[in-house]
C-alpha cells in the first residue's frame, strides 16, 4: 500500500456515480447546518440554548452509556461541526460509533475535554479539527502544537487504541456563501495544505495514522468543491460521501502506520 491517497481517489471517482444528483445546489437535502463557527443549532436551524459546559454534559453522558454498554467495538469521532454533522447511517457499520464532536470547537477546546472520553476503552479514535482556531485567528504554530498535544494525551490515556489523525478540510474561497466569508478569505487553502503537511508529520514522528482527505474535496485550485458543500465551509451530503467512502477504503485496507505516513 505505497500509495493510499491513490487508492481512495480510484474508489472516489468510482463512487461519484452515487452521489446525490441534487447537490450542486446551495442545500438540498435541507440538512441544516451551523451558521457561524461558534453556535450549534439544532437539526431545524434554530439556535440551540446550551452553554459549552452544557455541550460536554452530553457527551459525557453519551460517552458513559457506550461505557456501561461495554461494547468492544466503539469508534470516537473527536472534532467540530464537521464531525457533530457526520449522518450516522455513512459511518462505517462495523464499529460502534460515538460522536464527540462539538460545533464550533478548536483544538485546545478539544484537549481540555479529552478526559470524558477515559473510560470507553475505543478500538479506534479519529481526530479532525482546525479550521475554527483559523477562522479565530489562532497562529498556526498553535494549531500543531495542540495537534501534538492531542495525540499525545490520547496515546498515553488510551494506550490500545489506534488513532486515526484526518487533514484538515479546504474551504470554497471567493465562492463561498458563509455568512462569515470574510473570515474564510482571509485563510490561504495553501496555508491549510502546508499545516496538513505538518500534521502528517505529527503522525509519522508519533507513530499513528494519518488520513489526508484535502484532496479528495478540493478542486484543480486547491479549493473546496461546490458540490461537496452547502456554504463553502460546511459538508453538503456529497460531501459526507465522500468522507465516508474514504473511511471505509481505509478500515478495509487496514494499512500499516509507515505505509500511510511515507
Amino acid at each position: 500500500m505505497a500509495n493510499g491517497l491513490l487508492i481512495l481517489a480510484i474508489v472516489y471517482v468510482a463512487y461519484r456515480q452515487i452521489l446525490p444528483q441534487a447537490i450542486a445546489t446551495d442545500n438540498p437535502s435541507g440538512i441544516s447546518q451551523p451558521r457561524d463557527a461558534d453556535s450549534p443549532e439544532t437539526a431545524s436551524g434554530s439556535r440551540l440554548e446550551l452553554t459549552y459546559q452544557e455541550w460536554l454534559d452530553i457527551l459525557a453522558t453519551e460517552a458513559k452509556v457506550i461505557t456501561e454498554r461495554d461494547v468492544d467495538n466503539v469508534a470516537v469521532l473527536l472534532g467540530d461541526s464537521l464531525s457533530q454533522w457526520f449522518p450516522p447511517e455513512l459511518l462505517p457499520g462495523e464499529l460502534e460509533w460515538l460522536n464527540q464532536g462539538i460545533s464550533g470547537e478548536g483544538s485546545l477546546g478539544l484537549l481540555r475535554r479529552l478526559r470524558i472520553i477515559d473510560q470507553t476503552d475505543p478500538q479506534w479514535i479519529l481526530v479532525m479539527i482546525g479550521i475554527n482556531d483559523l477562522v479565530r485567528g489562532e497562529a498556526e504554530e498553535t494549531l500543531v502544537a495542540n495537534h501534538l498535544e492531542i495525540v499525545r494525551a490520547l496515546k498515553q490515556r488510551h494506550p490500545n487504541s489506534k488513532i486515526l489523525l484526518q487533514s484538515i478540510l479546504p474551504h470554497s474561497d471567493e465562492r463561498s456563501t458563509w455568512e462569515r466569508r470574510d473570515l474564510l478569505l482571509a485563510i490561504p487553502n495553501t496555508k491549510i495544505q502546508k499545516i496538513n503537511d505538518r500534521l502528517k508529520i505529527i503522525a509519522r514522528e508519533e507513530k499513528i495514522y494519518y488520513l489526508d482527505l484535502y484532496p479528495l474535496f478540493a478542486d484543480a485550485q486547491g479549493n473546496l468543491k461546490l458540490n461537496l458543500t452547502t456554504d463553502g465551509l460546511h459538508l453538503s451530503p456529497g460531501g459526507y460521501q465522500v468522507w465516508s467512502v474514504a473511511l471505509q477504503v481505509f478500515f478495509q485496507i487496514q494499512p500499516s502506520i509507515n505505509s500511510v505516513n511515507n
